[in-house]
């Protein structure tokens, strides 16, 4: 929120009373979320509902810290979706590769979401890194809206 308050007022967008830009800051993103639950209500959103406590115990989740400086070639891979709000409809994704240790990052389009064609991309960016692939870890398709 700091960030996206001091970028927005950088360039003209926000302009908040020093009282409201203080509390609005000290707002945790729980009570952020229910101060906009109405607002989210008039928009017609949904409310996205969290997997269960014990769902989430049960899946590996791994941080920056977890990795214990890996060497180059172990890459987080995510495809982000050129979709807006809507995974409805044809649109064009993205696949990231970024490497652990480096911070390397290749993309690469995706004109269709289909095994073949995945994999084929994942052949040429592999040829594109300065190291090779030693691990590729994904986020078991969760959909990254952009």
């Amino acid at each position: 929120m700091p960030a996206l308050i001091a970028a927005m007022e950088g360039h003209g967008h926000l302009g908040l009373a020093p009282e409201i830009r203080d509390k609005l800051l000290a707002m945790s993103a729980a009570t952020t979320d229910r101060a906009l639950a109405r607002v989210r209500e008039g928009l017609g959103r949904k409310r996205r509902r969290y997997a269960t406590h014990s769902l989430r115990r049960s899946i590996p989740i791994r941080t920056s810290a977890d990795w214990n400086d890996p060497a180059p070639g172990f890459v987080e891979a995510d495809l982000v979706a050129h979709s807006g709000p809507s995974a409805r409809g044809s649109f064009i994704q993205t696949l990231v590769l970024t490497d652990i240790a480096t911070g390397w990052t290749e993309c690469a389009p995706l004109i269709v979401r289909e095994q073949t064609l995945l994999s084929t991309v994942l052949t040429e960016l592999r040829k594109q890194l300065p190291f090779a692939l030693v691990g590729l870890d994904t986020d078991n398709d969760t959909c990254v809206h952009e």
